[in-house]
């Protein structure tokens, strides 16, 4: 017969503080992008392009998608954000919520846009750039 896990209240009170205090941080990085949101889509949209992640035809519609993006993500509800992460949450251990966001609009959304060629590179490598740069606007 299997052992029943039942955790102290001491246990539990420790697990409800790490909760709580993830839940506090992806809050608290949502709504930091009406702060920032000029610079951080703009930093984005130049980052992807320069490491040729993104081959586009317009800069300045590509920084502008990318900031409807932003927009969005701050306005959304988390069962929203959440279906919209889903399929990525496993790419990174421990992911920034507003960089598997835009990760995921670059990859499932921004690639059916009539200025946008072709999107380079591996899943993890445009997360990766796109963190670098909300990391340097929304540090954790």
């Amino acid at each position: 017969m299997a052992k029943v896990f039942r955790p102290s209240t001491r246990e539990a009170s420790i697990l409800s503080k790490i909760e709580s205090s993830k839940e506090y941080a992806r809050r608290q990085a949502i709504h930091g992008i009406k702060d920032c949101l000029e610079p951080l889509s703009n930093s984005i949209a130049m980052k992807l392009i320069e490491n040729s992640l993104i081959e586009t035809t317009n800069k300045n519609s590509t920084e502008e998608q990318i900031r409807n993006c932003l927009e969005k993500l701050s306005r959304s509800e988390d069962f929203d954000i959440d279906y919209t992460i889903a399929p990525f949450r496993n790419l990174v251990s421990q992911p920034n919520v507003v960089s598997l966001y835009v990760t995921a609009f670059v990859i499932e959304q921004l690639i059916k846009h009539k200025d946008i060629i072709e999107i380079f590179g591996s899943d993890e490598d445009i997360y990766v750039c796109i963190n670098r740069q909300v990391m340097k606007f929304l540090p954790a």
